[in-house]
């Protein structure tokens, strides 16, 4: 391959490249039997990936190659375009045709309906939550069309393995446009126009940040790029490294550019995101083959690479004086400042730290300017935010708004609300670091000073969702439990004051606490905030701060009055069963650590298991009851610790659903003896080893139900509707209420 040395280099490979690919920027379905080219889009994001996608690749090509299509039609695996909710998801050209949950099984009816007859599969085609109406073209999805995409424009349109389609699509002609036809001072001084503010947390300033490491004193510099990305409920930058990477490089070689003095660069992904650092790699690989890394860039006499630093899953280093003691070999405690990272960082030298969605905005601003970037958004809060959408929502995945835009468009125009018709809450924004924002709140435009003001912080786009069945208390409990697992330890506010205050919520959600025991904890929640040395201490306390601010109500209901509003505390919620319903199994309802089938032989195991059989086969669906169960453990009492509990409980819930609803295949009852078997041997408390036990127990002595229901459609009850969660009733004991201990 001949580097590329200038403008010229850049517009031949993007007029040879760029009609290859008109087709996907062809929205007419009816033009997909006559189209010379057809595009199948697959996703391989990670959360596509790990539903199968990779399959669902390989089946297409081979479908392809079988219907002797392959002259015509083109298979290309994408990054994630951000619908998580619904994948594996397939994009289909022209006619911007999205099918959703496609498994390789579903490939040969694709390839016979929609590309050799022209019909649409319906039954994989998205269907709006609230109106159960179709929506063919991801263009007329809610989810898509209320957004603004400009961080994620390419992700799900281009090949990330393939640089010529980023070039194709300008990719490369802002870093030309600043190393051949600019200053560096000017470079900076479009993007201090562009009002650009670091999408990491903080949002300061991105222009002011790379003018103090400008003016430092010293002939070596650094730029590095934070993608470490810690925060629960958080994977937006994931999805950029893995589906646009080029976007971030070009980003930080203009950086480079720009402060002058740099000749190094350091990309610190975590390691827990394989598929990201092996894209990003291949990135760099051929970065350098095209002249974009390494001597001479674009003939400039610019110097400039980059290398990969995996993070070892610490969360304190997303802390930039902690990220750089940790690419220098050191333990990743942050360290007392000033001096700051822009006079003295990484090997004491000036550097400068942005975050992944930072840097991949900067080339776009150099391209079309930085008034063009300016024009987005509202005033001190310009561009656009990705944010994930996570929790009780249901269109969960990756979002991206302008700054500025209401809660209430994200929740519910693009998240489509909370499912099951719940109420919502609340949204916790920011992470382990930020706070809630309650639902009298949600018309707050979504910036930088407005989320502050309500007591949280931006953070790095996260958007945990709550409906009326979440504790507030709970959920802090939790935070606070994440941030003393992740502190270093060396500040004594944080090594101690977060335990303390985990103690007292602790206390608050057993019904053991006092009024007094709030008084304490405010103290210690400001104590914290104030001294601790980094971030990680000095926000910790948003959440409780948060949730006292606007839902004091459900901490004084837990120490006046022994009542979890929301019925999630186990302490204060007892279950009663009906007599001649009763099933041993509630005891897992009621919140015990091991539930269901263990349940049931602990409790009364003379029940096993021929009486407990009969109970079932005379009282209700097994495969209802078995989703029941599981819904415990899925919803509410796994702490998502274990890889093979969090992903595993939610992944039989979804089986069951499928099974329940009539979409079932056979092949999902040996992946539940699979699941449960994966469960059983990796978990590592008895919630995650004992969750499959009862759908496993209706398994062995119902499979005649499971085959009715996914062979005939069919429930011998009638009463499998729709997807159930463990606040209804259970299927054996409809008359069963709940009430609180006094």
């Amino acid at each position: 391959m001949k580097k590329v040395k200038s403008i010229e280099n850049l517009e031949e490979i993007k007029a040879r490249v760029r009609p290859l690919l008109r087709v996907r920027e062809d929205l007419d379905p009816t033009r997909i039997r006559e189209a010379p080219q057809i595009n199948i889009l697959v996703c391989r994001g990670t959360g596509c990936t790990a539903a199968g996608s990779g399959e669902v690749e390989e089946s297409f090509k081979d479908a392809v190659k079988g219907n002797s299509l392959g002259a015509r039609v083109r298979v290309v695996k994408t990054g994630c375009r951000g619908f998580c909710e619904k994948g594996p998801n397939v994009t289909m050209f022209p006619g911007d045709i999205l099918y959703t949950e496609v498994h390789a099984g579903d490939v040969s009816e694709i390839v016979e309906r929609h590309l050799l007859s022209g019909k649409f599969v319906e039954r994989l085609l998205h269907k709006d939550p609230l109106s159960g109406k179709a929506a063919p073209a991801s263009h007329e999805i809610d989810f898509y069309k209320k957004q603004r995409r400009e961080v994620m424009h390419l992700n799900g349109l281009i090949d990330p393995w393939n640089i010529e389609e980023y070039i194709a699509y300008d990719g490369y002609r802002g870093l030309a446009k600043a190393l051949l036809e600019m200053e560096p001072e000017e470079v900076l001084e479009e993007v201090r126009k562009s009002g650009i503010r670091g999408r990491g947390g903080a949002g300061f300033p991105t222009g002011t940040k790379w003018g103090f490491v400008r003016s430092a004193p010293g002939e070596e510099k650094f730029v590095l790029c934070n993608g470490d990305e810690g925060d629960p409920g958080a994977f937006m930058n994931r999805s950029v490294l893995e589906g646009n990477p080029h976007s971030v490089i070009e980003g930080m070689i203009i950086g480079a550019y720009a402060i002058g003095n740099v000749r190094q660069g350091y990309a610190y992904i975590r390691a827990e995101y394989p598929l990201a650092i092996e894209t990003m790699s291949n990135a760099i690989r051929q970065a350098r083959e095209y002249g974009f890394l390494g001597e001479n860039i674009l003939g400039t006499g610019l110097n400039f690479e980059i290398d990969i630093f995996p993070g070892a899953g610490a969360f304190v280093c997303g802390e930039e004086t902690a990220l750089m003691r940790s690419i220098e070999g050191k333990r990743g405690n942050p360290r007392q400042r000033p001096p700051f990272p822009a006079n003295k960082g990484l090997f004491d030298k000036p550097s400068t730290l942005n975050n992944v969605e930072t840097w991949s905005n900067i080339h776009r601003i150099i391209l079309h300017g930085g008034d063009w970037y300016n024009s987005i958004g509202v005033e001190r809060n310009s561009g656009t935010k990705t944010f994930c959408l996570v929790g009780k929502i249901n269109n969960s995945g990756i979002a991206e708004v302008p700054l500025g835009t209401p809660m209430r468009d994200l929740i519910f125009d693009i998240g489509g609300g909370c499912p099951e018709e719940k109420k919502f809450k609340a949204v916790q924004i920011g992470g382990p670091s930020g706070g809630v924002i309650p639902y009298r709140y949600i018309d707050t435009p979504v910036d930088y000073e407005s989320v502050t003001g309500l007591g949280a912080i931006m953070g790095s786009g996260g958007l945990i969702v709550m409906d009326e069945d979440n504790c507030m208390v709970d959920m802090a409990k939790f935070y606070l439990g994440f941030t003393q697992d992740e502190s270093c330890g060396k500040c004594t506010s944080c090594r101690a004051g977060i335990p303390k205050m985990r103690e007292i919520l602790t206390k608050v959600t057993q019904g053991k606490a006092t009024m007094e025991d709030i008084d304490i904890l405010e103290e210690l929640a400001s104590m914290v905030a104030e001294v601790s040395l980094c971030g990680l201490g000095q926000t910790a306390p948003n959440p409780v701060l948060s949730t006292l601010r606007h839902f004091r109500n459900e901490y004084e209901a837990h120490i006046i009055d022994k009542r979890c509003l929301a019925g999630v505390c186990r302490s204060l919620v007892a279950f009663h069963a009906v007599e001649d319903k009763c099933y041993p199994c509630l005891e897992s309802v009621a919140g015990f650590d091991a539930g269901g089938y263990e349940a049931l032989k602990t409790f009364v195991p003379e029940l096993i298991p021929d009486c407990v059989v009969e109970k079932i086969r005379s009282s209700g669906c097994a495969v209802d009851l078995a989703r029941f169960l599981l819904t415990v453990p899925a919803q509410n009492k796994s702490c998502t610790k274990c890889t093979s509990c969090r992903l595993g409980t939610g992944h039989a819930v979804h089986i069951l659903d499928e099974i329940a609803k009539g979409n079932g295949k056979l092949e999902m009852l040996d992946l539940l003896l699979e699941l449960g078997d994966t469960m059983r041997i990796a978990s590592d408390c008895p919630v995650g080893k004992t969750a499959l036990a009862p759908a496993l127990f209706t398994l062995e002595h119902f499979r005649d139900q499971y085959k009715a229901h996914i062979l005939e459609k069919h429930c011998s009850f009638g009463i499998c509707e729709g997807t159930l969660s463990y606040h209804k009733s259970c299927p054996l004991r409809a008359a069963v209420s709940t009430q609180t201990r006094g």
